[in-house]
């Protein structure tokens, strides 16, 4: 991670091993990139011209699910291995040719080209969107509106919430997505640059579309929900610190609940990793998250974290958002300290 920049028009005769043996400073790629993403997000127009990596990378993976998903249990199990080696094999050669390209300009213009790039990776402005969508839904349209918010960033069933449950579903999507929507990222771009951060995506990317427990993808999409889990092990734990941290910037928030919560209940989630923002989250607001939920008709049996109060209201929506707010401005001070220390 503190490999020092030396970038520019390769003096030997081979340009792609003078640009891998000398690759950008990634964590000056990753403090501009993050701040270049939370003030501009990724714009609709060029979503509507181009699209966005993940939804390239969506379509990858289901073209090798239609593909490779069938035969028996081993056979899908094998299949879903191939089809992930498949998928990071050719995200990995993208990332790194585009890499390699912009390794060739001068220093600064290739600092800035590569951090644009990389800047689609995380989502911090549309997070916040999102989850603040749910709290002005409430306030405007009562339970209908929470309900339609909350359900374009949960996938429980929304008529089964009153408005409590909207609540915490909301600032438990917040924890979660900030963790491996936005931490993550940025921990595997300081660590790789553009090409740590876009194989990450695709990682998650498939977790998210094949990596569940049906009977298609149990099999198939073993390998990739494995392989997520072990990828977001660093970043939730680094999620949860920033969140105790932002905690005690904050009044009314209070980070020595953040890490009694941590201690006792992170370990109790279902997953490995959710249960780390989202018992920081809930300890510093107190109240409880996660628990009993249904999805899909399917009552999901998980354990509280934190021990507040259940019933969360608008106000602890924003609440959270202040908090996820400070917690990315501690997230850039990071990148931007590490930088400052890896050029020293």
């Amino acid at each position: 991670m503190g490999d020092r920049l030396r970038l520019g028009p390769p003096r030997t005769p081979d340009a792609m091993s003078t640009a891998l043996a000398h690759p950008p400073d990634t964590l000056a790629i990753l403090a501009l990139a993050l701040v270049i993403e939370a003030a501009f997000g990724y714009p609709d127009a060029l979503y509507r011209a181009l699209g966005h990596p993940v939804t390239w990378i969506g379509r990858v993976i289901a073209a090798l699910d239609r593909g490779l998903n069938r035969g028996g249990r081993t056979a899908r199990r094998l299949g879903g291995i191939l089809a992930l080696a498949v998928l990071l094999a050719g995200v990995g050669a993208t990332a790194l040719g585009l890499t390699l390209a912009a390794g060739l300009a001068a220093p600064l213009p290739a600092i800035a080209l590569i951090a644009l790039l990389c800047a689609s990776l995380p989502a911090q402005r549309s997070l916040y969107q999102h989850v603040a969508r749910v709290a002005e839904g409430l306030r405007g349209e009562g339970l209908p509106g929470g309900r339609r918010a909350v359900s374009m960033i949960v996938g429980r069933d929304p008529e089964t919430l009153d408005e409590a449950g909207i609540c915490r579903a909301a600032i438990e999507s917040l924890s979660e997505n900030f963790s491996d929507g936005i931490v993550a990222p940025a921990f595997w771009i300081g660590l790789g640059g553009l090409p740590g951060g876009a194989l990450y995506k695709a990682i998650n990317t498939a977790d998210s579309m094949i990596g569940h427990r049906t009977p298609r993808h149990e099999a198939f999409g073993w390998a990739s929900a494995r392989l997520d889990d072990l990828v977001n092990l660093p970043a939730s734990r680094l999620t949860a610190l920033l969140i105790v941290a932002a905690a005690a910037i904050h009044h009314g928030a209070s980070p020595g609940g953040a890490w009694r919560a941590i201690r006792r209940d992170a370990g109790r989630h279902r997953s490995p990793n959710a249960g780390w923002p989202e018992a920081a989250m809930a300890g510093a607001l107190g109240l409880r998250l996660a628990g009993p939920r249904v999805y899909a008709g399917v009552a999901v049996e998980d354990a509280w974290m934190g021990d507040g109060r259940a019933a969360a209201a608008a106000d602890d929506i924003e609440r959270a958002l202040r908090l996820y707010r400070t917690a990315c401005v501690l997230l850039w001070g990071l990148a931007a300290g590490a930088t400052g220390l890896a050029m020293l």
